[in-house]
């Protein structure tokens, strides 16, 4: 009996196998808490590193498809860079009777596709459920896409089931993933599958609301019809219709009236009037109760969509009663409502709305009624120049100019640069995105095994030193 392990050392074994195997399971926990699939992912933060998508992330990011995203895991996005984008994706859309969104939420795969995934391929192609299917407005099984292999020309080529001709797109390659989380893949184009005119909604108006007509019919507003009819852009509000609706803001011409003479505003050209106009529409139908309890007062507008996120915004509040208007340079507030239909709604307001992207406020030396008034800076007005060079001898007897705003030059449409991956992703297209993961994973066996081992090993003990027991 002199070689039998006392009972309570064996318990004390036990205690600390057991208190080792625990502590091993909290740390693979953790470890799996750590990995892509475990986490949240923020799409557009994964392609704001991308300046080639920065138009396609503005879209997203402009419609409710990015909080469909929120809750969801292994995707696929087929991203469109900003040179294969269409001027104005709106007007693309609704060519096809479709609303932006569910063409942006027929480019989220609901199942996670690798370069490596792609190049397996059957010779038919694969069918893919898009976010779209989820909606219930796809009739049989047009919320999916076709994916098929394309040679050695491209990844592969992704096209509607259906079987009447539908647009398409080439998978030009692979941008990111977060490992079995998110694949983002460019393609050269928006795809519109064939159809999607039976998917529209009922509800929505057979023709759009002409604004134009709406504010001249109004008879106080001739200077906002005149600009919005020599613009051009009013066929965009009338595109924009058709998805999640406009919300318009024109000024009276008793507006235009108050602006002050500084303010340069009829002598812009014509993209910067453009600018301005579009600045004065939101992407979204807000009848007057909605605005006088909107969550989020900071609301983007069509003019951001052609710019950077968060810039010509415009801070929407209930104050004294009514509906306030900031844009960071001038206060406004909604006067009455002129249209009210969904899916357009068109308010009068007291002042033009001029963005501080382009308008900045200067002092008036020596004045007592007013303290500032708006001006248009020079670059809101000509492009800048190429090279900073010193002022002309005669700048010292003038007047100082207005102070310029801040990135006032970069309301225009982003320039197309060369589509790049980054380093990880070059060249290794096929590879596995996790293998980093698989020694840690091996670790973690061999440990549990060995903990498993010491719980054993003084039972084992026991028994032989039992039969030793017996046998003297």
């Amino acid at each position: 009996m002199r070689g039998q392990i006392p009972p309570v050392s064996r318990l004390v074994h036990l205690a600390a196998a057991i208190a080792l195997l625990a502590a091993a399971a909290a740390a693979a926990a953790e470890a799996a808490a750590r990995r892509p699939g475990a986490v949240a992912v923020n799409v557009t933060g994964v392609l704001s590193a991308f300046p080639d998508l920065a138009d396609f992330t503005r879209l997203l990011a402009s419609s409710p498809v990015l909080a469909e995203l929120a809750g969801r895991s292994s995707l696929t996005l087929l991203a469109v860079p900003n040179g294969n984008l269409p001027q104005s994706p709106s007007a693309f859309a609704a060519a096809s009777g479709a609303d932006l969104a569910d063409v942006l939420r027929y480019h989220v795969l609901l199942e996670y596709l690798a370069p490596a995934d792609l190049r397996r391929l059957p010779a038919s192609g694969k069918l893919v459920t898009t976010l779209f299917q989820t909606t219930g407005r796809a009739p049989a099984d047009l919320g999916a896409v076709n994916v098929t292999a394309a040679g050695r020309a491209a990844l592969a080529v992704v096209r509607s089931p259906a079987p009447l001709p539908g647009s398409n797109a080439t998978v030009l390659g692979a941008i990111t993933a977060v490992p079995y989380n998110l694949s983002v893949l460019a393609v050269d184009g928006l795809i519109v599958p064939s159809g999607f005119d039976l998917a529209a909604s009922e509800t929505r108006p057979p023709a759009a609301v002409n604004i134009t007509r709406v504010l001249a019919d109004a008879r106080a507003f001739n200077v906002a019809a005149s600009m919005l009819e020599a613009s051009g852009v009013a066929g965009e509000f009338e595109a924009d219709e058709r998805g999640a609706g406009i919300t318009v803001f024109a000024p009276t011409d008793d507006a235009f009236a108050g602006l002050p003479s500084g303010d340069r505003l009829q002598s812009l050209p014509a993209e910067r009037k453009a600018v301005v106009l579009r600045f004065h529409v939101l992407h979204s139908y807000y009848p007057l109760g909605s605005l006088e309890s909107i969550v989020n007062p900071v609301q983007p507008t069509l003019a951001t969509e052609f710019s950077n996120a968060g810039r010509f915004t415009l801070n929407i509040t209930r104050a004294n009663g009514s509906v306030a208007i900031d844009t960071g340079v001038v206060q406004a507030t909604i006067t009455r409502t002129v249209f009210d239909q969904n899916p357009v709604a068109v308010f009068a307001v007291s002042k033009v709305l001029l963005p501080k992207e382009m308008f900045t406020r200067t002092e008036v030396p020596g004045g007592a009624d007013s303290s500032s008034v708006v001006a248009a800076t020079a670059a809101a007005s000509s492009p800048p120049p190429a090279a900073a060079s010193s002022p002309p001898p005669a700048a010292a007897s003038s007047p100082p100019p207005a102070a310029a705003a801040p990135e006032a030059a970069e309301s225009a449409r982003t320039p197309p640069t060369k589509l790049s991956s980054p380093p990880a992703l070059r060249g290794g297209g096929g590879q596995d995105y996790d293998t980093a993961s698989a020694p840690a994973r091996a670790r973690t066996g061999w440990r549990c095994i060995a903990l498993v081992y010491l719980v054993l090993l003084p039972l084992r003990l026991n028994l032989y030193t039992g039969r030793g027991g017996r046998g003297r």
